[in-house]
């Protein structure tokens, strides 16, 4: 019996825009946000048993769009990492001002920690996965989406299929990206798709 999750990312907000770590900052979903989440709600059309949500702006706006008439289960263990002091910051600024610990952050294999309330990708990984293996084992036998956030669902996969910390700055995840795995009877999961933006026009930024 197999089981099908889908991990979305949230629509596009004005801090993607910019390139600014968002982390628990509330930010809500920008114009063409909302347009890239109309895309996805056409191509899943309903076509899932139960819908769960981050409880940030962003993700939660994307999930009521995706929904429709089906209930939306909040996940307080998916929402994304949180960043601390870096959150509001770009990458370059975050370098320059934090220029150690953003390197161990990089590099790190087994920890990877951060400055923040998560305080390493590591907790953030054991946070995902708990949550998610705990969904899985709830709906066996049926398609389930979890609309998060790209940090959290990066921490997810590595916890999913145990890779070392720095798989984070590996995966690059789009706006309104589906992650696609697969679970067997004995929770065995297997990658079926990645960063799949297929559903986004040409007039609907993915970055």
């Amino acid at each position: 019996m197999k089981t099908t999750l889908l991990l979305v990312r949230h629509g596009e907000t004005e801090w993607n825009k910019l390139g600014k770590f968002q982390g628990c900052t509330d930010i809500e979903l920008s114009k063409d946000g909302i347009n890239q989440a109309e895309n996805l709600k056409l191509k899943l059309n309903e076509e899932f048993d139960v819908i769960y949500s981050s409880p940030l702006k962003r993700a939660y706006e994307t999930a009521k769009i995706l929904a429709k008439d089906k209930d939306i289960t909040i996940l307080e263990d998916i929402r994304e990492i949180n960043f601390g002091e870096w959150e509001g910051l770009t990458i370059s600024q975050i370098s320059e001002k934090y220029p150690e610990i953003f390197k161990v952050w990089r590099t790190d294999k087994k920890e990877a920690p951060f400055v923040g309330g998560d305080a390493s990708t590591k907790n953030a990984v054991n946070r995902a996965l708990r949550c998610i293996i705990d969904i899985i084992k709830k709906h066996k036998g049926e398609k389930i989406v979890i609309v998060a956030h790209g940090g959290i669902i990066k921490a997810a996969l590595i916890g999913l299929f145990n890779w070392d910390m720095s798989m984070y700055h590996k995966i690059a995840l789009g706006n309104t990206c589906i992650n696609t795995v697969t679970f067997d009877d004995e929770m065995k999961p297997t990658i079926i798709g990645i960063n799949d933006t297929s559903h986004l026009n040409e007039n609907v930024k993915t970055v």
